[in-house]
């Protein structure tokens, strides 16, 4: 078994200090020995080492808890749920530390680069309300962004179209066909070449936002996939996309109670010598 594991394993799942701590075991929880001769359709179970990851910083802040739900603020650069390199760096993985969040689960997500509102569910009773709230669309999202301002187009402005993500591509496209996305566009004010935008989607593709204000010729400040992608190591927080999911409510499908939230993450201007990296 020993043999077998390291041929399959990379170098980092360390597998020898696995058997150290009888980290491998099989269906029935018994550890496996790493002289014992393998076994051709049998299952392996162990936990993956975390790989090192960078400290996201910013506040990873409670809005809101009760028996049902946690509703968080969530900063920029955290990642939602555990994903690739992104592990302890996420909302789940930190507040599944907290006892009884043991179960928690996200009724929908952000983007890791998206900072906002973002509501969980306590156990796994509760999940299906709320996600059908939020995969219904009867949940109310208001977003705010900072992009350049422009003369060329009149605000508001609806933006439709049929956004499509291929599977290993970074960024969404518009496409012909049917259009499945729409999102409301407003100006609220102006500070030199850049806009602010309070922004509506009706409808909840991937990158959404961020393609529609492409699309219009104003792509969303320091967004390293739109118009054009960028190679951003991700461990450089330093230009944070200026986009904040700002307010969200939502009739409680359990109580029918109705919710509102508000994220206070900052969305300050950026220098008026801003010039995006390429």
């Amino acid at each position: 078994m020993r043999d077998f594991l390291l041929d399959r394993l990379p170098t980092e799942a360390d597998v020898d200090g696995q058997f150290a701590r009888e980290g491998f075991v099989d269906g029935t929880g018994r550890a496996w020995r790493p002289d014992e001769p393998y076994r051709p359709n049998a299952f392996v179970w162990f936990h993956r080492p975390f790989l090192a990851e960078a400290t996201v910083p910013g506040r990873l802040r409670v809005i809101h808890a009760d028996e049902r739900i946690v509703v968080v603020d969530k900063p920029h650069f955290l990642a939602t749920t555990p994903r690739g390199i992104h592990v302890v760096e996420s909302v789940v993985a930190k507040l599944r530390q907290q006892p009884g969040w043991e179960e928690i689960a996200p009724a929908h997500r952000l983007d890791r680069l998206t900072a906002g509102v973002l509501v969980l569910t306590i156990g796994r009773r509760w999940r299906a309300p709320y996600a059908g709230v939020f995969s219904s669309g009867q949940a109310e999202k208001t977003y705010e962004a900072i992009a350049p301002a422009t003369a060329s187009v009149q605000f508001p402005l609806t933006v439709t179209g049929r956004i499509e993500k291929t599977t290993g591509h970074l960024q969404a496209e518009l496409v012909d066909g049917e259009p499945n996305s729409s999102t409301l566009v407003e100006l609220v004010e102006t500070n030199g070449r850049f806009g602010r935008y309070r922004l509506t989607p009706h409808t909840g593709k991937t990158h959404q936002l961020r393609l529609h204000l492409a699309s219009l010729g104003i792509p969303i400040v320091d967004d390293p996939l739109y118009p054009a992608v960028r190679d951003v190591d991700p461990a450089d927080f330093s230009t944070p996309l200026k986009l904040v999911a700002r307010r969200l409510a939502f009739a409680d499908p359990v109580d029918g109670t109705q919710r509102y939230f508000t994220s206070g993450v900052p969305l300050p201007w950026p220098d008026p010598d801003h010039v995006r990296t390429t």
